[in-house]
């Protein structure tokens, strides 16, 4: 089956740097875009950035400048680069994986990891 699989959050201190990485797995002909949404304590998800197959991406006015998308279609996988974190980046980050084709199951939908927490200290 389908799954998407986040890795490379942590602890930083503000200023500091994570990679984190999202795979998608299972019989995958296609995704349509991927991307990465956030979540912190209280608040409503909301979308950081995304990526098409074509590579064409969008950021968040916050992350601007400071994040940075890339994504592997061969892999199926999908990167966030963040730079100069804040402590308002903390937060846990989800991989989103829209428009993916199963091969298996002949079905278009979404699908989302697991969540990777990410914290930043101020």
């Amino acid at each position: 089956q389908v799954r998407l699989v986040e890795s490379g959050g942590g602890l930083v201190q503000a200023g500091g740097s994570l990679r984190l990485s999202c795979a998608a797995s299972g019989g995958i002909l296609s995704i349509n875009a991927m991307g990465w949404y956030r979540q912190a304590p209280g608040k409503q998800r909301e979308l950081v950035t995304s990526i098409t197959s074509g590579g064409r991406s969008n950021y968040a006015d916050s992350v601007k400048g400071r994040f940075t998308i890339s994504r592997d279609n061969a892999k199926n996988t999908v990167y966030l680069q963040m730079n100069s974190l804040k402590p308002e980046d903390t937060a846990v980050y989800y991989c989103n994986a829209g428009g993916v084709n199963d091969i298996a199951t002949m079905t278009v939908r979404d699908y989302w990891g697991q969540g990777t927490q990410v914290t930043v200290s101020s």
